[in-house]
């Protein structure tokens, strides 16, 4: 080809270029379908073949352009402004889980000065090397942290039932876990486990895990309370009925005032939303936030003793005694004295085989909580995003996969139980987040929260909880894709749904679900359509629900 030709060429591919760019930047209604409503075989495309028509829109140079290549910011059609609205939203939405976190080993941690100091900085320390790895191995905008659930399970039945074990004990099952994980990450078996489970399963999970974490959102900010004989109910805003606008003990803010501000902040996200206002999920909390310590101040002003309390009790202290004692009494115990099982072998009844069954049984039950935690919040997420491949599988699983067994052993040795990938993460993914830069962004938040602790705990549960909340009205859009005229489908797809809100575990949803894929297609005349690894998992969820 002569000059004159290649420079003819370069200037219809410069034409085609800047035209594709003005279909970017006036398409908009059509570019929000396609990142929100394509299929998986769009979505793949979108994400992993996108061509050079973003970059021509919004060229970078220097520095930064190289940071905006390396993490292909513009190529998923993204840029700097949303992906960190889309970080400090996540942060926001999972900064929780330093204090809950913490206040649940406090009890647990022995013979430390500053409890709750440790298991703070060694949960934050957690979910700083697990985001990290997020940001920079996968390149993904998701974020891992201590995962609730399987903390609660180390604490209040391994611990709290008088097993004999010790805190210590407890991170050389996290570490096993973790090893676990690593093996079959390597080895591509975890990547077979999640193509094993059914469509119909998968269809589920977004939904479950949005039913879930709205539930959880509604249960943190009060406005679904615990009732004796309903086990949940609707909280009472009658205020005609001496129902309490403001209560404060032994540090926690309850009455009808958190459940004011985080109805109020979800409504503030939707109108937000519906006038397509970037970041409407970060805004909602932060003004949230506002509003509660409004709120907090106009009850002060009117006498009320238990909004002075809460008020006196705020103080910010020195953060780095927590570093002192993390070190002295969370860093490295998994190795000094993870494995001294006296104090389990002195309790009457227990011996050296008893011993192997609670490893077995214990291990066991962190494997399958974690695995199937951070496969149905992968797909969850992702799927929200736009992030799955042709065949609907989120892109570069096998690194994000990777990322969540290294920062679970990692975390092990930090003194943090399992560290996994937080459904959350949906909350940046919703904000606009598409690359690993949010990720990036989210844990240096966490980093800077380490040593901000006292600040941290002033962002309101109910501001957090709308942001949960919003993510569960985006996710149920999934419901589409099951298929509800059919009835073997649809009551998998239910099942798995109802377990995981009403069973409080994402895990426990999936395991029904596979199980009753099994049942359904065996007498249903399918069970040749039943894989051989569907066929595993499903007797490991079985015995996992028989055994432990």
């Amino acid at each position: 080809m002569g000059a004159k030709e290649e420079l003819v060429a370069e200037e219809e591919k410069r034409e085609k270029g800047l035209d594709a760019a003005d279909d970017v930047a006036d398409g908009g209604a059509e570019k929000g379908a396609a990142i929100e409503n394509a299929d998986g075989a769009k979505q793949g495309a979108a994400i992993e073949n996108a061509d050079g028509a973003a970059a021509v829109a919004q060229p970078k140079k220097g520095f930064w352009g190289k940071v905006d290549r390396w993490f292909g910011i513009t190529k998923n059609g993204s840029n700097f402004r949303t992906e960190i609205i889309a970080g400090v939203t996540t942060f926001m939405a999972m900064v929780y889980i330093l204090m809950v976190n913490a206040g649940m080993f406090a009890t647990v941690i022995p013979n430390s000065e500053d409890a709750y100091g440790a298991a703070y900085i060694a949960t934050a320390i957690g979910a700083v090397i697990g985001t990290m790895l997020m940001a920079l191995f996968a390149r993904m905008p998701l974020a891992q942290a201590s995962g609730m659930g399987i903390n609660a399970f180390v604490v209040y039945t391994l611990l709290d039932l008088g097993t004999g074990l010790t805190y210590a004990n407890c991170m050389v099952f996290t570490l096993i876990d973790g090893v676990v994980f690593l093996v079959l990450t390597v080895t591509g078996l975890r990547r077979k486990i999640f193509e094993a489970i059914p469509a119909a399963v998968r269809h589920a999970i977004p939904v479950g895990i949005g039913m879930f974490i709205a539930f959880i959102g509604f249960q943190q900010a009060g406005v679904i309370v615990g009732d004796d004989s309903t086990l949940t109910e609707f909280a009472s805003f009658n205020l005609l009925n001496n129902t309490a606008f403001i209560t404060y003990e032994n540090g926690v803010v309850g009455g009808i005032m958190p459940a004011i501000v985080a109805l109020i902040g979800v409504l503030v996200i939707a109108v937000l939303s519906k006038k397509q206002v970037k970041g409407a999920i970060l805004w909602g909390m932060l003004g949230s936030t506002a509003l509660y310590y409004v709120f907090a101040g106009i009850a002060v002003g009117a006498n009320v003793e238990a909004a002075k309390t809460m008020f006196a009790d705020v103080s910010i202290g020195n953060p780095f005694t927590a570093f002192k004692a993390w070190a002295n009494d969370s860093l490295g115990a998994v190795f000094t004295e993870g494995f001294n099982f006296d104090s389990y072998l002195a309790i009457e009844g227990n011996n050296v085989s008893t011993l192997i069954v609670v490893l077995i049984t214990s291990a066991l039950s962190m494997c399958m909580i974690d695995m199937f935690d951070t496969i149905g919040t992968l797909y969850g997420a992702c799927a929200k995003g736009n992030l799955l491949d042709k065949d609907g599988t989120p892109i570069r699983m096998e690194k994000m996969m990777l990322a969540d067994a290294i920062a679970t052993c990692t975390g092990a040795v930090a003194g943090t139980s399992t560290v996994t990938t937080f459904v959350e993460s949906s909350s940046g993914v919703v904000a606009g987040g598409r690359t690993g830069f949010t990720a990036l962004v989210t844990g240096i938040c966490f980093f800077v929260a380490m040593f901000l602790s006292p600040i941290a705990q002033l962002i309101p549960r109910s501001a957090t909880a709308t942001a949960l909340v919003w993510v569960g009205v985006l996710m149920m859009s999934s419901v589409t894709k099951i298929k509800w005229e059919d009835a073997a489908e649809a009551i998998v797809g239910f099942l798995t749904c109802m377990v995981m809100l009403l069973g409080y575990s994402i895990s426990k949803g999936i395991g029904i679900g596979i199980i009753t894929y099994i049942v359904i297609s065996v007498f249903t005349g399918k069970i040749k359509k039943i894989s051989i690894p569907t066929w595993v998992i499903g007797a490991v969820f079985f015995l996992t629900f028989i055994l432990t």
